[in-house]
């Protein structure tokens, strides 16, 4: 049965501290981590074009090697989103992150269409786990007034890494200094391992962590440093508020099949299942969907680039919509908001009107993930976050590995304007899940969302 905190617990004391920068440097310093699976991720887009035009895959194969790196995903969030809620988010952090550095290094030098696809697919497991384990310690680490901007920040800081992928790939695919250019774009992304250790020092675990494993005295370590750093920028911190509170204890993958959890779980499955379409579906595919329709490599590169330019606004927006507006809402209205944007996309053949609409469906598409990366985190307790999380956002990642399959047979069949009707009905079918299945959950503190 569980017991009752003391007043001024890890979780009272946590929800009273202010906005400040001291979370802001935080949230980016953890998201640097997020930076190398988004680069790893549009990546696959930017160079996937240049491998079929230089026939080291084909068309076919393209299905094969962005599915690949997805599938690793799967696994690699699965079992990453577990063993942090056993070794600590810190931990998990950097591993996970080291693993992707070192088989994207000889991913690099991957000597045909096989090697590429396995060691792709050895880079997904260590990269997957990246942004379940950032959302989760940006969950716990922020007040829960403010949890919604913190995590639409954290994914304006992630999402510089796809203008930066786009550019390296317009400047450097061209290219054959060595070796062929996109190579030169995947070792960059293997940056990872240089700048892990930098992150790893400066980053505290999280208190309600520590709290949650018995760990009491390094939770009150952390977290008077925490409140020491905040009162230092902002003066005298507001009183704590005491709550009778829920002690967790251990938690195991077993628990997020048991009420309240269950329905969470399988509306989570369901909702990462069709999201991903609408996702990875634009972003994945979109500089070999502009080929497939006449446009030159190198044209259509350009385009992604100016597209991807507007990466990084769609979380502005998150920041200053995810607190105010009931998150559930704000996800239905976005998602059918992707699926129309998308079905206009495949009608547009003129360049400036192609580079319109796919920063309209480029800034939707980030404003959608700052929301549900909030939303998703929030439906688990402390024990199983990061296992509730991992495991439902990784269908995301099985679904990924086979929508190339299905976009190359619908782009064979019924071309440009085939795939995005999918796109569009995959979108619908986020809105109803969500619409009809998910709780509210805006400003609310973790606790009673977790225990309802």
């Amino acid at each position: 049965m569980a017991e009752p905190l003391l007043t001024g617990s890890v979780i009272d004391r946590m929800n009273r501290l202010p906005s400040s920068r001291y979370f802001t440097s935080l949230v980016a310093r953890v998201s640097v981590g997020g930076l190398f699976e988004f680069y790893e991720l549009f990546m696959a887009g930017a160079i996937g074009a240049a491998l079929v035009h230089e026939k080291v895959i084909t068309i076919g194969g393209l299905a094969y090697f962005i599915g690949a790196g997805f599938l690793g995903m799967f696994f690699g969030t699965t079992l990453f989103g577990r063993l942090s809620d056993k070794i600590g988010r810190r931990n998990g952090y950097v591993y996970s992150l080291l693993i992707y550095s070192f088989f994207t290094v000889l991913l690099a030098f991957a000597p045909n269409a096989v090697w590429i696809d396995w060691l792709r697919f050895a880079a997904g497991i260590g990269v997957g786990a990246q942004l379940v384990i950032i959302d989760t310690y940006i969950t716990e680490m922020t007040p829960s007034r403010s949890r919604g901007y913190y995590i639409a920040f954290s994914q304006f800081v992630t999402y510089w890494a796809v203008p930066v992928v786009a550019l390296l790939a317009f400047l450097l695919v061209p290219t054959h200094f060595l070796m062929a250019g996109w190579r030169w774009v995947v070792l960059i992304g293997a940056l990872g391992s240089v700048v892990v250790w930098w992150i790893r020092r400066g980053l505290p675990e999280s208190p309600r962590w520590y709290e949650n494993i018995g760990q009491v005295e390094n939770a009150e370590k952390v977290l008077r440093q925490i409140e020491q750093s905040i009162e230092v920028e902002k003066g005298s911190l507001p009183p704590v508020e005491g709550h009778s509170e829920a002690h967790e204890g251990k938690g195991s993958f077993r628990e997020i099949w048991i009420p309240p959890y269950r329905s969470r779980t399988i509306m989570l499955l369901v909702f990462n299942l069709f999201q991903t379409i609408g996702f990875y579906g634009f972003a994945s595919w979109v500089p070999t969907l502009l080929v497939s329709e006449g446009v030159t490599l190198l044209h259509s590169l350009l385009y992604t680039f100016v597209i991807a330019l507007a990466n990084p606004f769609g979380p502005i927006i998150g920041m200053f919509t995810s607190d105010r507006i009931q998150r559930k809402w704000l996800i239905v209205i976005v998602s059918l908001a992707i699926g129309a944007a998308g079905t206009v996309f495949a009608l547009m053949r003129i360049p400036v009107l192609i580079i319109i609409v796919g920063i309209l469906i480029t800034l939707l598409n980030n404003w959608f993930s700052t929301l549900f990366h909030a939303y998703q985190a929030e439906l688990y307790p402390t024990r199983i976050r990061a296992t509730g999380v991992g495991f439902t956002y990784s269908w995301s990642r099985l679904s990924s590995a086979f929508i190339g399959f299905i976009i190359v047979a619908l782009l064979k069949s019924f071309g440009v304007i085939g795939v995005f009707v999918f796109i569009a009905f995959a979108m619908v079918m986020v809105a109803f899940v969500i619409g009809a299945f998910g709780p509210a959950t805006k400003q609310k503190n973790l606790e009673d969302i977790s225990f309802k």
